[in-house]
């Protein structure tokens, strides 16, 4: 090999080494920028949810005491009594949608996640339907409760504000799910029909205990979403000052005790729903640590089975 050679191999090798050197320097210029970028986004997201909670904090910390988490409410602008009704109004009302929303959340995700091949036209439909109900107002909900629930059983009941906010919750475990469940991979269900096991054993061993977690984050997101509903409950419990005395009768909630402090002019009352909005998260950020805790234990158990 010639020394021209030798200096002309060792030019290319020179510029294709400054080259991939400028190349690799620009790629990890803009990856830098775009992770700055991303971080001012999700700290431009988190201000107002830290402000809203830091606001919440300092206002309702002070409202929590013994007697405000177990008493009935005191005369209007006395600022005594406390919230206990609507504490146990809540965990019923939520407790009781969530029995009738939940299954019925899940057999739809497993339908259009499963069965949908069978019937395409009809799991399109019932997808579309589904999107329509996520979208629709909680008010027009309410209102739909109210003529054919209250009017039909003739008084604000537990029943009735159960059965809304269900409505409200089955769109969003139904999407969940089915999105959960699709990410099963096919080779585990072809693995167990290949050992003779029936669809529905199959759906229920395999599809559904491999995505529970993700089911159980679904019905999290909808407990969530109604906790904090008011419209429907004023539609359809109406909201009172003393503890439950029967299905057939009104009870109250904390969205609606929040609302009727918030109208009164007193201070007392504002500290109160400051107390009350506070426990509210509190019972909503307890209830998804626990179904957390609840579905990683369960994973783990799973898969040591397996």
């Amino acid at each position: 090999m010639s020394k021209h050679d030798s200096n002309k191999r060792k030019n290319y090798k020179s510029i294709i080494q400054d080259t991939i050197s400028k190349n690799a320097s620009r790629r990890k210029t803009k990856n830098n920028l775009i992770t700055v970028l991303l971080f001012c986004f999700v700290v431009i997201a988190i201000i107002p949810l830290g402000s809203i909670l830091i606001e919440i904090i300092k206002n309702g910390v002070g409202a929590l005491s013994f007697e405000f988490l177990f008493e009935a409410p005191g005369s209007i602008g006395s600022g005594g009594g406390g919230i206990g009704p609507a504490i146990q109004g809540t965990l019923l009302v939520v407790a009781f949608a969530t029995l009738i929303g939940a299954p019925v959340g899940v057999l739809a995700g497993v339908y259009l996640s499963e069965y949908s091949d069978s019937s395409r036209t009809f799991a399109y439909v019932l997808r579309l339907f589904n999107d329509v109900l996520t979208g629709i107002p909680s008010i027009v909900i309410g209102i739909t409760g109210y003529i054919t629930l209250v009017l039909t059983l003739g008084s604000f009941s537990i029943l009735a504000g159960a059965f809304v906010l269900s409505i409200i919750m089955i769109p969003i475990i139904a999407r969940v799910s089915e999105e959960t469940l699709k990410l099963v991979p096919n080779n585990l269900r072809e693995a167990a029909y290949g050992l003779g096991l029936p669809k529905w054993k199959v759906i229920y061993h395999v599809v559904i205990k491999g995505s529970k977690s993700g089911i159980l984050t679904g019905i999290v997101l909808a407990i969530s979403r109604i906790t904090g509903e008011t419209a429907p409950l004023i539609m359809t419990i109406l909201g009172t000052s003393l503890f439950f005395s029967g299905f057939n009768s009104p009870v109250d909630a904390l969205p609606l005790r929040i609302w009727r402090l918030a109208s009164q002019p007193y201070p007392s009352a504002h500290e109160q729903g400051w107390g009350a909005a506070l426990l509210l998260i509190l019972i909503v950020l307890s209830l998804s640590i626990i179904l957390r805790m609840f579905a990683q234990q369960r994973r783990i158990t799973f898969k040591s089975t397996t």
